[in-house]
């Protein structure tokens, strides 16, 4: 038995610390006497020194906090494969939600359980050492390295419910919260659509409105206010939703309550003049189209000022701002996001307090901080300009100090600019242009492309007006996945590019930066406008509308999500619908 657990203890510390590998052991057996030998091998001289210090800087840790199991915490956390992190997940939910599929959570077209993935069962599978707590953060404490949490759990063990965890590295991935505008009456009116809580409350308020309107004591007007449902947000969610639930109302509960079927209302509430506004205007129409076709109530250009138990009162942003009232039964709201709390007291405490989210770096790593990333809704890149760095560009490209840019100095760094500066490419391609190059030989005029030579004026005046080309990246849970997968590899990397930078050059500074600067790569956005119908905006600009794209929907939806088991479910309840419709129960 001990030579066994020794065995055990030997393959755990290989397993852990692939470093020592470098040591080879050796046993003989023999005959029933047992014995053996124990020999090693080091490729290094032998040291002393070096024998002593070893083992305890490889068994020393660096400490991963991550906070949040949402879009960006999940991808990071799967694609965390360095075993030499300890890392520790922070988050009140101890599941990840597939919450591109909330909408049709709303209405029974997909359960709620189907979407979601168990935490633990996801690091189970893992080799990196993770642990999770089901908590929240109360405040981040960038001096001194710690979290501050509170459990989520009703009692606490020995009624000790807050604690505090320190870190060397900090991943905040936290999302964010409905943004209200500071709306009067929302919070305490309005159901929000963000978690697969909010999702089941408004299934079940759906539910509770049409069991009142059957109720025989109420008047005819009282049953139209409780069957008005009103959305407001013209975006992807709420236009959704709007099409999620009209669908469940003439498809399924207008079998169950025939006698309220004339009194059902949808109406939608949107502030600018059009619906997707971030889609392409094919789709903005013929989503348009389809709605007044459907017998939605779309009301552009009209905004949400006051919520009651009973009443909305909207400003039409045009017709001299007329305010009006309309009676409702219940309400969704849509209209984006903005900070939780505690990303909102963080944010004061670095001197980011006039941002809407956490600004980073292009490498995500929070302006004003040390080792914290942040990613996801809770932050926003905040993209070096081209003009704030325009003399040490120069400088940088003018390796002979002649004073002047010539085309094949700027040959030399300009994979190194595109790189830290995407605006620059993007810039480019607005104005038809094959390279920076081009726009040097642009400002010259008729100057021959291999001649040309700028001065620092000329050369700022080039690139005068390619920051106007930048832009903040969508809220979206494609973003999100993508910088958890990006920062999981730097991780991953972390020693090997410390030593062997794989960076753009520094332009304030010497050398390479470690790793490549995050880059989303948009993969195309889906509008599901029901009736078996959806619209698609894919890379290219090319545009597909109608009942093929729904089931080119259907098949992107089921294989993005993140095991076979939830892929298994949401197919199914697919199929149960086809088949037996929604389940209207109230349960």
């Amino acid at each position: 038995m001990r030579i066994y657990s020794f065995y055990e203890n030997a393959f755990r510390a290989f397993r852990n610390h692939p470093s020592l590998s470098k040591l080879l052991v050796v046993v003989a057996v023999s005959g029933s006497a047992g014995g053996g030998l124990l020999a090693y091998s080091d490729s290094k001289p032998y040291n002393a020194e070096n024998v002593v210090a070893t083992p305890e800087a490889e068994i020393k840790r660096k400490k991963v906090v991550v906070l949040g199991t949402g879009w960006a915490g999940y991808s990071f956390l799967k694609d965390l494969k360095n075993p030499s992190y300890d890392v520790h997940v922070i988050s009140p939910r101890n599941y990840f939600a597939f919450t591109p599929l909330l909408p049709s959570v709303t209405v029974g077209t997909v359960e709620a359980r189907s979407i979601c993935e168990p935490i633990r069962k996801m690091i189970k599978k893992k080799d990196v050492s993770v642990s999770y707590w089901e908590a929240e953060c109360l405040s981040i404490d960038p001096v001194n390295k710690k979290v501050n949490c509170r459990s989520t759990q009703d009692a606490a063990v020995n009624d000790k419910a807050d604690f505090s965890v320190d870190y060397d590295y900090l991943v905040i991935a936290i999302g964010a919260r409905s943004n209200t505008f500071n709306t009067p009456g929302v919070e305490e009116n309005a159901h929000f659509l963000k978690e697969v809580e909010d999702a089941q409350k408004i299934r079940q308020s759906i539910i509770d409105c049409f069991e009142k309107a059957a109720l025989p004591t109420l008047s005819e007007d009282e049953r139209k206010r409780i069957l008005h449902f009103v959305v407001v947000g013209g975006g992807p969610t709420g236009v959704e939703f709007a099409a999620e639930l009209h669908d469940f109302v003439n498809e399924d509960l207008v079998k169950l309550y025939p006698k309220v079927k004339e009194l059902v209302k949808i109406t939608l509430l949107e502030a600018t003049d059009h619906i997707l506004n971030m889609f392409d205007k094919r789709i903005t129409a013929f989503a348009e189209e389809k709605f007044h076709r459907d017998g939605i109530n779309l009301q552009t250009g009209s905004m949400v000022v006051k919520v009651t138990d009973k009443e909305i009162s909207t400003k039409a942003l045009k017709n001299g701002g007329k305010i009006s009232s309309m009676p409702y039964g219940m309400l969704v709201w849509s209209t984006g996001i903005g900070p939780r709390p505690v990303i909102t007291q963080f944010m004061k405490q670095i001197g980011q307090g006039n941002r809407r989210a956490l600004g980073t770096d292009e490498w995500l790593r929070v302006e004003g901080t040390g080792e914290i990333y942040a990613l996801g809704d809770s932050a926003t890149i905040v993209q070096r300009k081209v003009m704030e760095d325009i003399a040490e560009i120069f400088k940088k490209a003018d390796k002979d100090n002649s004073g002047t840019l010539t085309v094949k100095e700027m040959h030399e760094l300009v994979d190194d600019i595109l790189e830290r500066y995407p605006q620059i490419e993007l810039y480019l391609k607005n104005r038809q242009m094959k390279s920076i190059v081009d726009l040097m030989t642009d400002a010259k005029g008729d100057a021959k492309k291999e001649s040309v030579e700028l001065n620092i004026e000329e050369f700022r005046k080039a690139l005068s007006q390619v920051d106007s080309q930048m832009k903040n990246l969508p809220a979206t849970a494609q973003v999100a996945a993508q910088q958890g997968t990006y920062l999981a590899d730097c991780f991953n990397r972390m020693e090997e590019c410390e030593k062997n930078p794989q960076g753009p050059i520094r332009i304030r500074g010497e050398g390479r930066h470690r790793f490549k600067p995050f880059r989303y790569r948009h993969f195309g956005q889906f509008a599901p406008l029901g009736g078996e119908q959806a619209a698609a905006q894919l890379p290219g600009d090319w545009v597909s509308i109608g009942h093929s794209t729904q089931w080119l929907w259907y098949s992107v939806y089921a294989s993005k999500q993140v095991s076979w088991r939830t892929r298994a479910l949401v197919v199914g309840d697919w199929t149960r619908r086809f088949m037996f419709g929604r389940d209207s129960s109230r349960i």
